[in-house]
């Protein structure tokens, strides 16, 4: 295994994956165990694919498994502060971001390298908030988790690549982390559903991993209800993105699909599996799949029970982390339903998870994510310092910015964001380790 440069050069764009050498699998891959490390090399990264960005980043590819267990491989890019030693003990964030698109040009490796084309990609606005991670001086692993499909939506295999990716972060020789280093998980939409099937799968996949906690916000919770509101609403796209991403997986689906849609229909899904998340639901914004299907409605099909079972097993929820979780929900979310995520909770709490779950009145999809960023690196910070959580919870709260870190860290925060958008090195501080009991109930001093 060898450390080759990034071969971008100045004012080019980075080949797309399904072009690029480095994500091509080598012959024997399937003969070595999941998470080993195949081929690495260093790149460039920068914001919106323009503004260089002062950190260390190394691309990994490794071994993993598909849907089915059969083997296959992935790729995770594995960030650091700039001029921070690799050789330094450190916690390790695995951040899933929400790709929430079939398109490779959203598959975070390439987004966020520099000269990428990749405008719409959610993972360069979520770059503004990962940064404050790296401030913290931890270091951040961040796999393509839908694979080299973009099987949005897809059950289990975005455990498993997150799984695999950590497991290669650890045996990185460029880095050096113990193997029980702390691990920490967190996403948001797309990637808290990516999050918890890390959480949900660790705990037989990957025993040995030291994870210590995870964060998931608006974690979708239920696909059969939230394809089912989505669809003929402002956010219709992402209802036609499902069913984009998960025809190549589900022969059952793809049967329905070609016997109920339309000509034109299957021409908008071709196109949905082309588009961003936010040209996706600006295109289709108000659409209805009813309009492109033949003789039924999609709320009929859905009941089919071949699709029951698909729904089934793409549903969260179903099997019992091991690691603490905080759960973070909009409570009026125009995209993530709470009866969904109250839904995903409860199965943890009657599996015997242990989950701090926070709902907020005041926020919506959008914005509650960089707003609890704060208080969602804190709760991490007190998980790797070892903090135990005393007993499960759930609490309904105004605002998440009412709560520690509060107006601080939010400016905190914004601070970090500025020094990403001009391309600033980061300012790396000590990471807070205690969070104030009476503000995230279930927490208590060591």
């Amino acid at each position: 295994m060898g450390i080759t440069d990034d071969v971008v050069t100045r004012g080019s764009t980075p080949l797309l994956p399904s072009a690029d050498p480095f994500y091509a699998p080598p012959d024997d891959f399937a003969n070595s165990v999941p998470g080993t490390v195949l081929r690495t090399r260093t790149v460039e990264i920068a914001q919106f694919g323009i503004v260089r960005q002062q950190v260390t980043a190394w691309q990994l590819l490794y071994r993993s498994n598909d849907l089915n267990g059969a083997p296959e491989t992935a790729v995770t890019t594995v960030f650091l502060p700039h001029g921070a030693d690799p050789a330094e003990p450190r916690p390790l964030l695995a951040f899933q971001c929400a790709i929430d698109a079939v398109s490779e040009h959203c598959f975070p490796s390439y987004a966020l390298r520099r000269g990428a084309h990749a405008l719409g990609s959610l993972s360069q606005l979520e770059w503004l908030v990962v940064a404050n991670a790296l401030a913290r001086g931890w270091a951040v692993s961040m796999a393509d988790h839908e694979g080299m499909r973009g099987a949005f939506g897809a059950p289990r295999e975005p455990g498993y690549r997150v799984l695999d990716g950590i497991r290669a972060t650890l045996g990185f020789d460029g880095l050096r982390l113990p193997e029980q280093t702390p691990v920490v998980l967190w996403g948001y939409s797309g990637g808290g559903m990516a999050s918890s099937w890390a959480a949900e799968l660790a705990p037989i996949y990957s025993p040995e991993l030291n994870i210590a906690g995870a964060a998931l916000g608006s974690p979708v919770g239920d696909f059969r209800a939230a394809v089912t509101r989505l669809n003929g609403g402002w956010f219709a796209g992402l209802a036609l993105m499902v069913i984009a991403g998960l025809v190549p997986l589900y022969p059952a689906l793809g049967a329905v699909v070609a016997e109920q849609t339309t000509p034109e229909g299957l021409r908008h899904l071709d196109r949905a599996a082309k588009m961003n998340p936010f040209g996706i639901v600006t295109r289709y914004a108000r659409h209805s799949v009813d309009r492109y299907l033949r003789t039924d409605t999609l709320a009929n099909l859905l009941q089919r029970p071949a699709m029951q079972e698909m729904l089934d097993d793409v549903r969260l929820g179903m099997h019992t982390p091991a690691c603490p979780l905080l759960v973070v929900q909009a409570v009026h979310d125009q995209i993530i339903h709470v009866d969904d995520v109250d839904g995903q909770v409860g199965r943890y709490l009657a599996g015997g998870a242990r989950v701090t779950y926070l709902r907020d009145r005041l926020s919506e999809h959008g914005s509650l994510m960089p707003l609890s960023t704060p208080l969602v690196l804190d709760w991490l910070a007190a998980r790797i310092a070892g903090t135990p959580v005393a007993e499960s919870s759930t609490r309904t709260v105004w605002s998440v910015v009412g709560m520690a870190p509060g107006l601080r860290g939010v400016l905190m925060l914004a601070a970090t964001a500025l020094r990403v958008l001009f391309g600033r090195p980061l300012r790396v501080r000590a990471s807070r380790n205690t969070l104030r009991g009476s503000d995230v109930s279930g927490d208590k001093a060591a």
